[in-house]
């Protein structure tokens, strides 16, 4: 007996819609400015397209037995953990970061998007560990 693998995305359309947001994003305002100013574009969009999300926002909201301290720059229509960065390289530790993050609130999904890059580039961070039933 064969297993068949599920290719189907992880929040497609939201995600398709929140990269879009952040190649407007990167697109205005280029590649060499600070995480604060990405994150308050975004924000904007954010508003003017009426999302639900939360910005900044500590995870022990979520499940109080995480240690308070772990801010997320985005928590997005209650479903995914959005991290921007503003630096040469995304490093192993924060994938790792993000990783952590993802199996402490139990989410599934979480985005990081570094906009010193010419190019933008999502990088998805599955979480194996995530449970539906918790």
């Amino acid at each position: 007996m064969t297993q068949i693998k599920s290719t189907k995305l992880i929040h497609s359309e939201l995600t398709y819609k929140t990269n879009g947001f952040c190649f407007k994003v990167h697109y205005k305002l280029g590649r060499f400015k600070s995480e604060r100013q990405y994150c308050d574009e975004m924000e904007t969009l954010l508003k003017v397209n009426n999302w639900r999300y939360k910005r900044e926002f500590d995870l022990s909201k979520i499940n109080p037995i995480i240690l308070k301290g772990n801010k997320v720059d985005f928590y997005i229509e209650d479903l995914i953990i959005v991290d921007f960065k503003a630096k040469k390289f995304i490093t192993k530790e924060d994938y790792i970061q993000m990783l952590r993050y993802l199996e402490s609130a139990n989410l599934q999904l979480g985005i990081i998007y570094n906009f010193r890059n010419t190019y933008l580039k999502p990088k998805r961070i599955i979480n194996s560990k995530f449970n539906l039933n918790t």
